[in-house]
This record gives C-alpha cells, sequence and structure tokens, in this order.
C-alpha cells in the first residue's frame, strides 16, 4: 500500500511540469516575437514539446500507480516507457522543425531586434526550467521512475539549448552576423537529436525486458552467497528484469534432499526479506530443488521450454 501510495503521488510532479512549461512557452514566444529570432524560436518549440511530454507523462504516471489485477498481474509499471519513447520522438520531431526554420533563415538572413528584452525573458524561462528540472529528477532518481527522469533530463536539454541560444543572439547583437542566429539554430537541433535518440533507446530497452544494474545484480548474488555459505546451500539460474520502478527477480534454490518443504520455504522467505530490502520494489520468485538430485542441475538454461520438451 505505501508503494502504492509513492507511485500515486507522483502525479503532482506532472502537473508541476505542465504548469512550468506553459509559463516557459509564453515567455519564449513573447521573446521571439520581440526580437525575430530563430534561434529564440527553437527554443520556444522545444518547449512545446515539453509541453506535450508532461501530459503524456502525466497520463502515463496515473496508469503506471493503479495495482496489479487479473489482466496486469505483474502491474502497470512498464507503461512508463511509453512516455519516455513518446518524449523521445517528440524531441526528434521539434529537432526536424527547427532544422527546417534554420535553414531557410540561413539562406535568408533577418536581422534580430530587442534583444535586451528579449534575452532577459529568455533568461527568466531558463531559469524557471532549471529549478523544475532539477526536482523531476530528484524524484525520478528517488522514486526509480524513467517517467520523471526522462522529462527532467529533457528540460535540462532545454535548459543548455537556452544558454547557447542566449550567448549566440547576445553574439549576432554584438557583431551583426545574422547568419550566426540560424547556425545556432542547426546546433540546438542536432543537441536535441542526441537527447531524443537516447531517450528511444532507453524505452527500446525497458520494454525488451532489459536485466537490472550490474550493480543491484551485484547486491543480490551477496545476498545469495551470504545464505550459501552459512546454510549450505546453492543457487543458480539466476534472472532478473526491470520494468521501469519495479524489479523482477527469479532464482532457483537448491537445498540437501532431506530438508522438509517447512525447512526449505522458510529459507526463501528470508532470502525474499532481504532481497526486497536491499532492492524496493522488487518481486522475487524462487524454484525449490534438491542438491542430490541430478535434474536440478540440468535445468539452467535460458529458454526452460527447450529443457521440458527434451
Amino acid at each position: 500500500m505505501r508503494r502504492a501510495h509513492a507511485r500515486a503521488s507522483l502525479v503532482r510532479y506532472a502537473w508541476l511540469s505542465i504548469s512550468a512549461s506553459v509559463i516557459v512557452i509564453g515567455l519564449k514566444t513573447g521573446a521571439y516575437l520581440i526580437t525575430g529570432s530563430v534561434g529564440l524560436l527553437s527554443d520556444a518549440l522545444e518547449s512545446v514539446t515539453n509541453l506535450v511530454a508532461a501530459v503524456v507523462a502525466l497520463v502515463v504516471l496515473t496508469i503506471a500507480a493503479r495495482p496489479p489485477d487479473e489482466e496486469h498481474a505483474y502491474g502497470h509499471d512498464k507503461a512508463e516507457y511509453f512516455s519516455s519513447g513518446v518524449e523521445g520522438g517528440l524531441i526528434l520531431l521539434a529537432a526536424v522543425t527547427i532544422m527546417y526554420t534554420a535553414v531557410r533563415r540561413l539562406l535568408d538572413p533577418q536581422p534580430i531586434e530587442g534583444v535586451g528584452l528579449g534575452l532577459a525573458i529568455a533568461i527568466v524561462a531558463s531559469l524557471i526550467n532549471l529549478g523544475v528540472a532539477r526536482i523531476l529528477m530528484q524524484a525520478g532518481k528517488q522514486y526509480n521512475s524513467i517517467t520523471l527522469e526522462a522529462d527532467g533530463h529533457h528540460l535540462m536539454t532545454d535548459v543548455w539549448t537556452s544558454v547557447g541560444v542566449v550567448v549566440g543572439v547576445g553574439a549576432v547583437a554584438l557583431t551583426g552576423w545574422h547568419r550566426l542566429d540560424p547556425m545556432i539554430a542547426i546546433i540546438v537541433a542536432a543537441n536535441i537529436i542526441w537527447s531524443g535518440f537516447k531517450l528511444l533507446q532507453r524505452s527500446a530497452l525497458g520494454l525488451l525486458d532489459t536485466a537490472v544494474p550490474l550493480s543491484e545484480r551485484s547486491q543480490v548474488m551477496a545476498i545469495l552467497d551470504a545464505y550459501a555459505a552459512r546454510d549450505g546451500v546453492q543457487f543458480h539460474a539466476l534472472r532478473t528484469r526491470q520494468a521501469a520502478s519495479r524489479r523482477f527477480v527469479s532464482v532457483h534454490v537448491l537445498v540437501p534432499g532431506w530438508w522438509t518443504v517447512m525447512h526449505g520455504h522458510r529459507l526463501i522467505e528470508e532470502i525474499e526479506r532481504d532481497v526486497c530490502e536491499a532492492l524496493p520494489g522488487t518481486t522475487f520468485f524462487t524454484h525449490l530443488e534438491p542438491l542430490d538430485d541430478p535434474l536440478s542441475f540440468a535445468d539452467q538454461q535460458l529458454d526452460r521450454e527447450n529443457f521440458i520438451q527434451k
């Protein structure tokens, strides 16, 4: 219940992101209208993707917070990967739009006006994004939410984009070289493409049931090794997978053949408790086997179906 409540509380971060995005879009659009800078326009367009991504995150976090049910026995956490995937796609779309606009302006350069006021507005918008991004990334790490982390990293990309645009527009005003403005926009678009690619890659890996990080697997192994040394048992066929904030761990536990079922069950309960304390949000599966049965050592391959057919 505590975990479900914590997951449900993440929705408030999505609302924070939506509110900040609306304000920032208004500020950056105003800065563009004042200056006519295509660099500031590219910055504003990226903030539009922030808003759409924040709305998607709100929907997905609401779904992910639902408890397991009959049709989704393993929970709804994987919905978060769809959010980060959509965000990655939107980032790429924004990059293409920015590049198209920048190339046209590069071929037909235009002067920029009202630089001082426009840059001041852009700086205020960037500070808002910076504050919200830090909050989202901290919450993402605390609750192991890829959606909040993706949103936070996207906003940080927006911050660095804005820094580059502000510096570039200032340089245009000082040098009078108007082609520098669209050139900066193209560099911004290239950076956005890289950010979007990384988000899409992470989402794809999550949907493919990638194993938990090596550091977390090492924690599980340390716990199993401690029980092996204490009780004379063995373990094999350790399998792990990550589903957003939830982890799934399965292992075969080999115990002396003379142990009773109750003895083996109590050992498994202890192991599960220690693993779940070390890695909160873990669902633990075990398969109990006797040490003195040769078949116990013949089912370690990944594809158990082939073993059963043999």
